[in-house]
């Protein structure tokens, strides 16, 4: 299946519509059950066979494999290939997916609730609708596309989810963490500027120290959000939900204010950049 796109300026509108409608499209192949092209279908007996035979050598590859609808529950993948593969509508509760690469896979829909995937490589990945209650990313590097995904209690500590500031030929690569549920989660001590937060509920969420540099949290819900030296600098905060939250000493200079609400009811003490 060749995903190939051309940066070419003369072009870059319409094949960057083309690949959006290309991807759109397999994601809807695989969610039917039907197999994709040149992507291996492996059962879960198959699969435990290739990561046994894998640890022989080296590390198991599991590369461009189709397990969509799998039930892959507590799976030892730690530190497997796993890029380029399918695991649309997947079942992958307490799944070790510790210091694996999953770049370019297709997860959408997928049920990592109580899993792991500390230091695990998450670069292009697409998550739309997953469920991740109580995962643990941290220390991942993380660039995909998260809508509708359900982040609550989950641990996202000490990543990378930063805007990729050297590929930007097709546009710019950051996360996006649109209309998400991410009640309670941990978001500490992470890098995940650029990042679209926009109409996700946050509540109760962690982000002491975390590098928000001109993230986008329009409509979104801080209520009672830590946010405790945050960096906030150019943030969008458009019709943003700050009431109970706490952002002492927060940097939030250049940020976008309108439509914000709650600042009255936050705590501010060494906060800078308020209106």
């Amino acid at each position: 299946m060749n995903t190939a796109c051309t940066p070419d300026p003369r072009r870059r509108i319409g094949i960057r519509r083309a690949c959006l409608a290309l991807v759109v499209a397999t994601a809807t192949v695989v969610a039917e059950g039907a197999e994709w092209e040149g992507y291996q279908k492996l059962s879960r007996e198959e699969l435990l066979a290739v990561i046994v035979a894998g640890r022989q050598t080296s590390r198991p590859e599991v590369y461009a494999k189709n397990l969509s609808g799998v039930d892959l529950s507590a799976v030892d993948f730690h530190g497997a290939n796993l890029s380029a593969s399918v695991f649309n509508a997947a079942k992958l509760v307490r799944a070790n997916l510790d210091g694996c690469n999953l770049t370019v896979s297709f997860m959408e829909g997928a049920d990592l609730s109580a899993a792991s995937l500390r230091n695990a490589v998450l670069f292009s990945v697409q998550l739309a609708g997953g469920k991740l209650r109580g995962a643990d990313l941290s220390g991942a590097r993380l660039i995909g596309d998260l809508r509708k995904s359900d982040l609550s209690q989950a641990k996202l500590t000490g990543m990378n989810a930063a805007a990729d500031m050297r590929n930007q030929s097709m546009g710019l690569m950051r996360t996006s963490i649109v209309n998400a549920t991410a009640i309670g989660a941990d978001f500490s001590d992470s890098d995940f500027s650029r990042s679209d937060f926009s109409f996700s509920d946050l509540t109760a969420a962690r982000m002491l120290r975390t590098k928000l540099y001109r993230a986008d949290f329009s409509g979104a819900k801080l209520v009672n959000a830590n946010l405790r030296n945050a960096d906030l600098r150019d943030a969008t905060l458009i019709d943003t939900d700050f009431s109970g939250a706490d952002l002492s000493d927060a940097d939030l200079t250049g940020a976008d204010f309108r439509g914000v609400r709650g600042l009255d009811t936050a705590i501010t003490s060494g906060t800078l950049g308020l209106p």
